[in-house]
């Protein structure tokens, strides 16, 4: 597990042993950043159910100003702070704030944060064949304070596994879905009412 590209290209994420983590996979990551392209330029990013903090250490390192990276385990999170210190990435680039993801959305929206990317790549859900999703996935697409995230022209990259059929809800638009193995990551823009 290593940042792909950029000013910390090749540096080795350091990773909690265990199950507890499922980082996104290097070749998932870098499909992501190559659809993504200029995009991550001086962006304002979000990164949710942080894990390793590998997708805003990814965009940090390919020249995004600034990334706020939320985990609910405050032992991720100080792997996400020794990521970004190895990573000899700017201080102060990067905000971490240790809480559960739902929690810190509705808190930054009431304040009007918005952000160019956000992406999310949460623990998987199981399969639900003939009935409603209930993962993470899915209840990150219902809530009501993320669209408000999304700065105009921003999008919303989320990652689930394809057993778990996702409703989009009619406040999202797709734009783009990627497949890799087990893993798909779809972007989304909020619909403009």
């Amino acid at each position: 597990m290593r940042i792909i590209s950029g000013t910390a290209a090749g540096m080795i994420l350091k990773v909690p042993k265990g199950l507890d983590v499922r980082p996104t996979p290097d070749l998932v990551r870098q499909a992501i950043f190559n659809s993504l392209g200029e995009r991550v330029i001086e962006a304002n990013v979000l990164e949710l159910f942080g894990g390793t903090g590998a997708l805003a250490l990814e965009c940090l390192s390919r020249g995004s100003i600034h990334a706020v990276c939320v985990e609910k385990s405050s032992r991720h999170g100080q792997f996400i702070r020794l990521n970004h210190e190895q990573a000899k990435l700017p201080a102060g680039s990067l905000d971490l704030r240790v809480q559960d993801a739902f929690v810190a959305m509705a808190q930054m929206a009431a304040t009007n944060q918005q952000f160019n990317l956000i992406l999310a790549d949460p623990p998987y859900g199981e399969k639900n064949v003939g009935r409603r999703s209930n993962s993470l996935a899915q209840k990150m697409l219902d809530d009501e304070s993320l669209p408000k995230l999304v700065a105009p022209g921003g999008l919303f990259i989320l990652g689930h596994t394809k057993r778990d059929t996702l409703s989009v809800p009619a406040t999202w638009e797709e734009a783009k879905m990627l497949k890799h193995g087990d893993t798909i990551m779809r972007f989304f823009k909020p619909v403009q009412l």
